[in-house]
């Protein structure tokens, strides 16, 4: 299973937005250009967080973006599940609505695509912004020694 591009900016962009929670709201042009990605792009990306209740948008002179949550409540999980859909390693193990196969009650490589289903989604929904910021800050400080 590969995540495309939507998934890993998405959530280096949230990642962004977590390391600032809590102070101004944050114009898309600069998480931008602190995480190096396209800001047409990241306008994209962002509609979409906004849609699943992941951000929300500040108009105005000093407005932008901030996340709906604090980082500790917003998981891995729902950032990729609000860009890439369902967490499927196969169609026919999707999270919601899976297709239907007519070889699914004899198909022995079913359980184990719903096997790496779910170790997926477990780590996924085990990891928060606020996990994120902790291990950059850790990183960080080790650079720094």
């Amino acid at each position: 299973m590969r995540l495309s591009t939507r998934g890993h900016y998405g959530l280096k962009a949230m990642f962004d937005l977590a390391q600032h929670y809590g102070t101004e709201p944050i114009p898309l042009k600069s998480v931008a250009e602190r995480q190096n990605l396209s800001e047409h792009y990241l306008e994209q990306l962002i509609a979409r967080l906004r849609k699943a209740g992941l951000v929300k948008s500040v108009r105005g002179a000093q407005g932008g973006y901030i996340l709906a949550r604090e980082p500790e409540k917003i998981k891995v999980g729902d950032i990729i599940r609000a860009l890439e859909g369902p967490i499927a390693p196969v169609e026919c193990v999707k999270e919601v609505d899976p297709k239907e196969c007519d070889q699914a009650d004899y198909c022995i490589s079913r359980t184990v695509w719903a096997r790496v289903r779910d170790s997926i989604a477990e780590v996924l929904d085990s990891i928060s912004l606020a996990d994120m910021c902790r291990d950059a800050e850790k990183i960080h400080q080790t650079r720094e020694l």
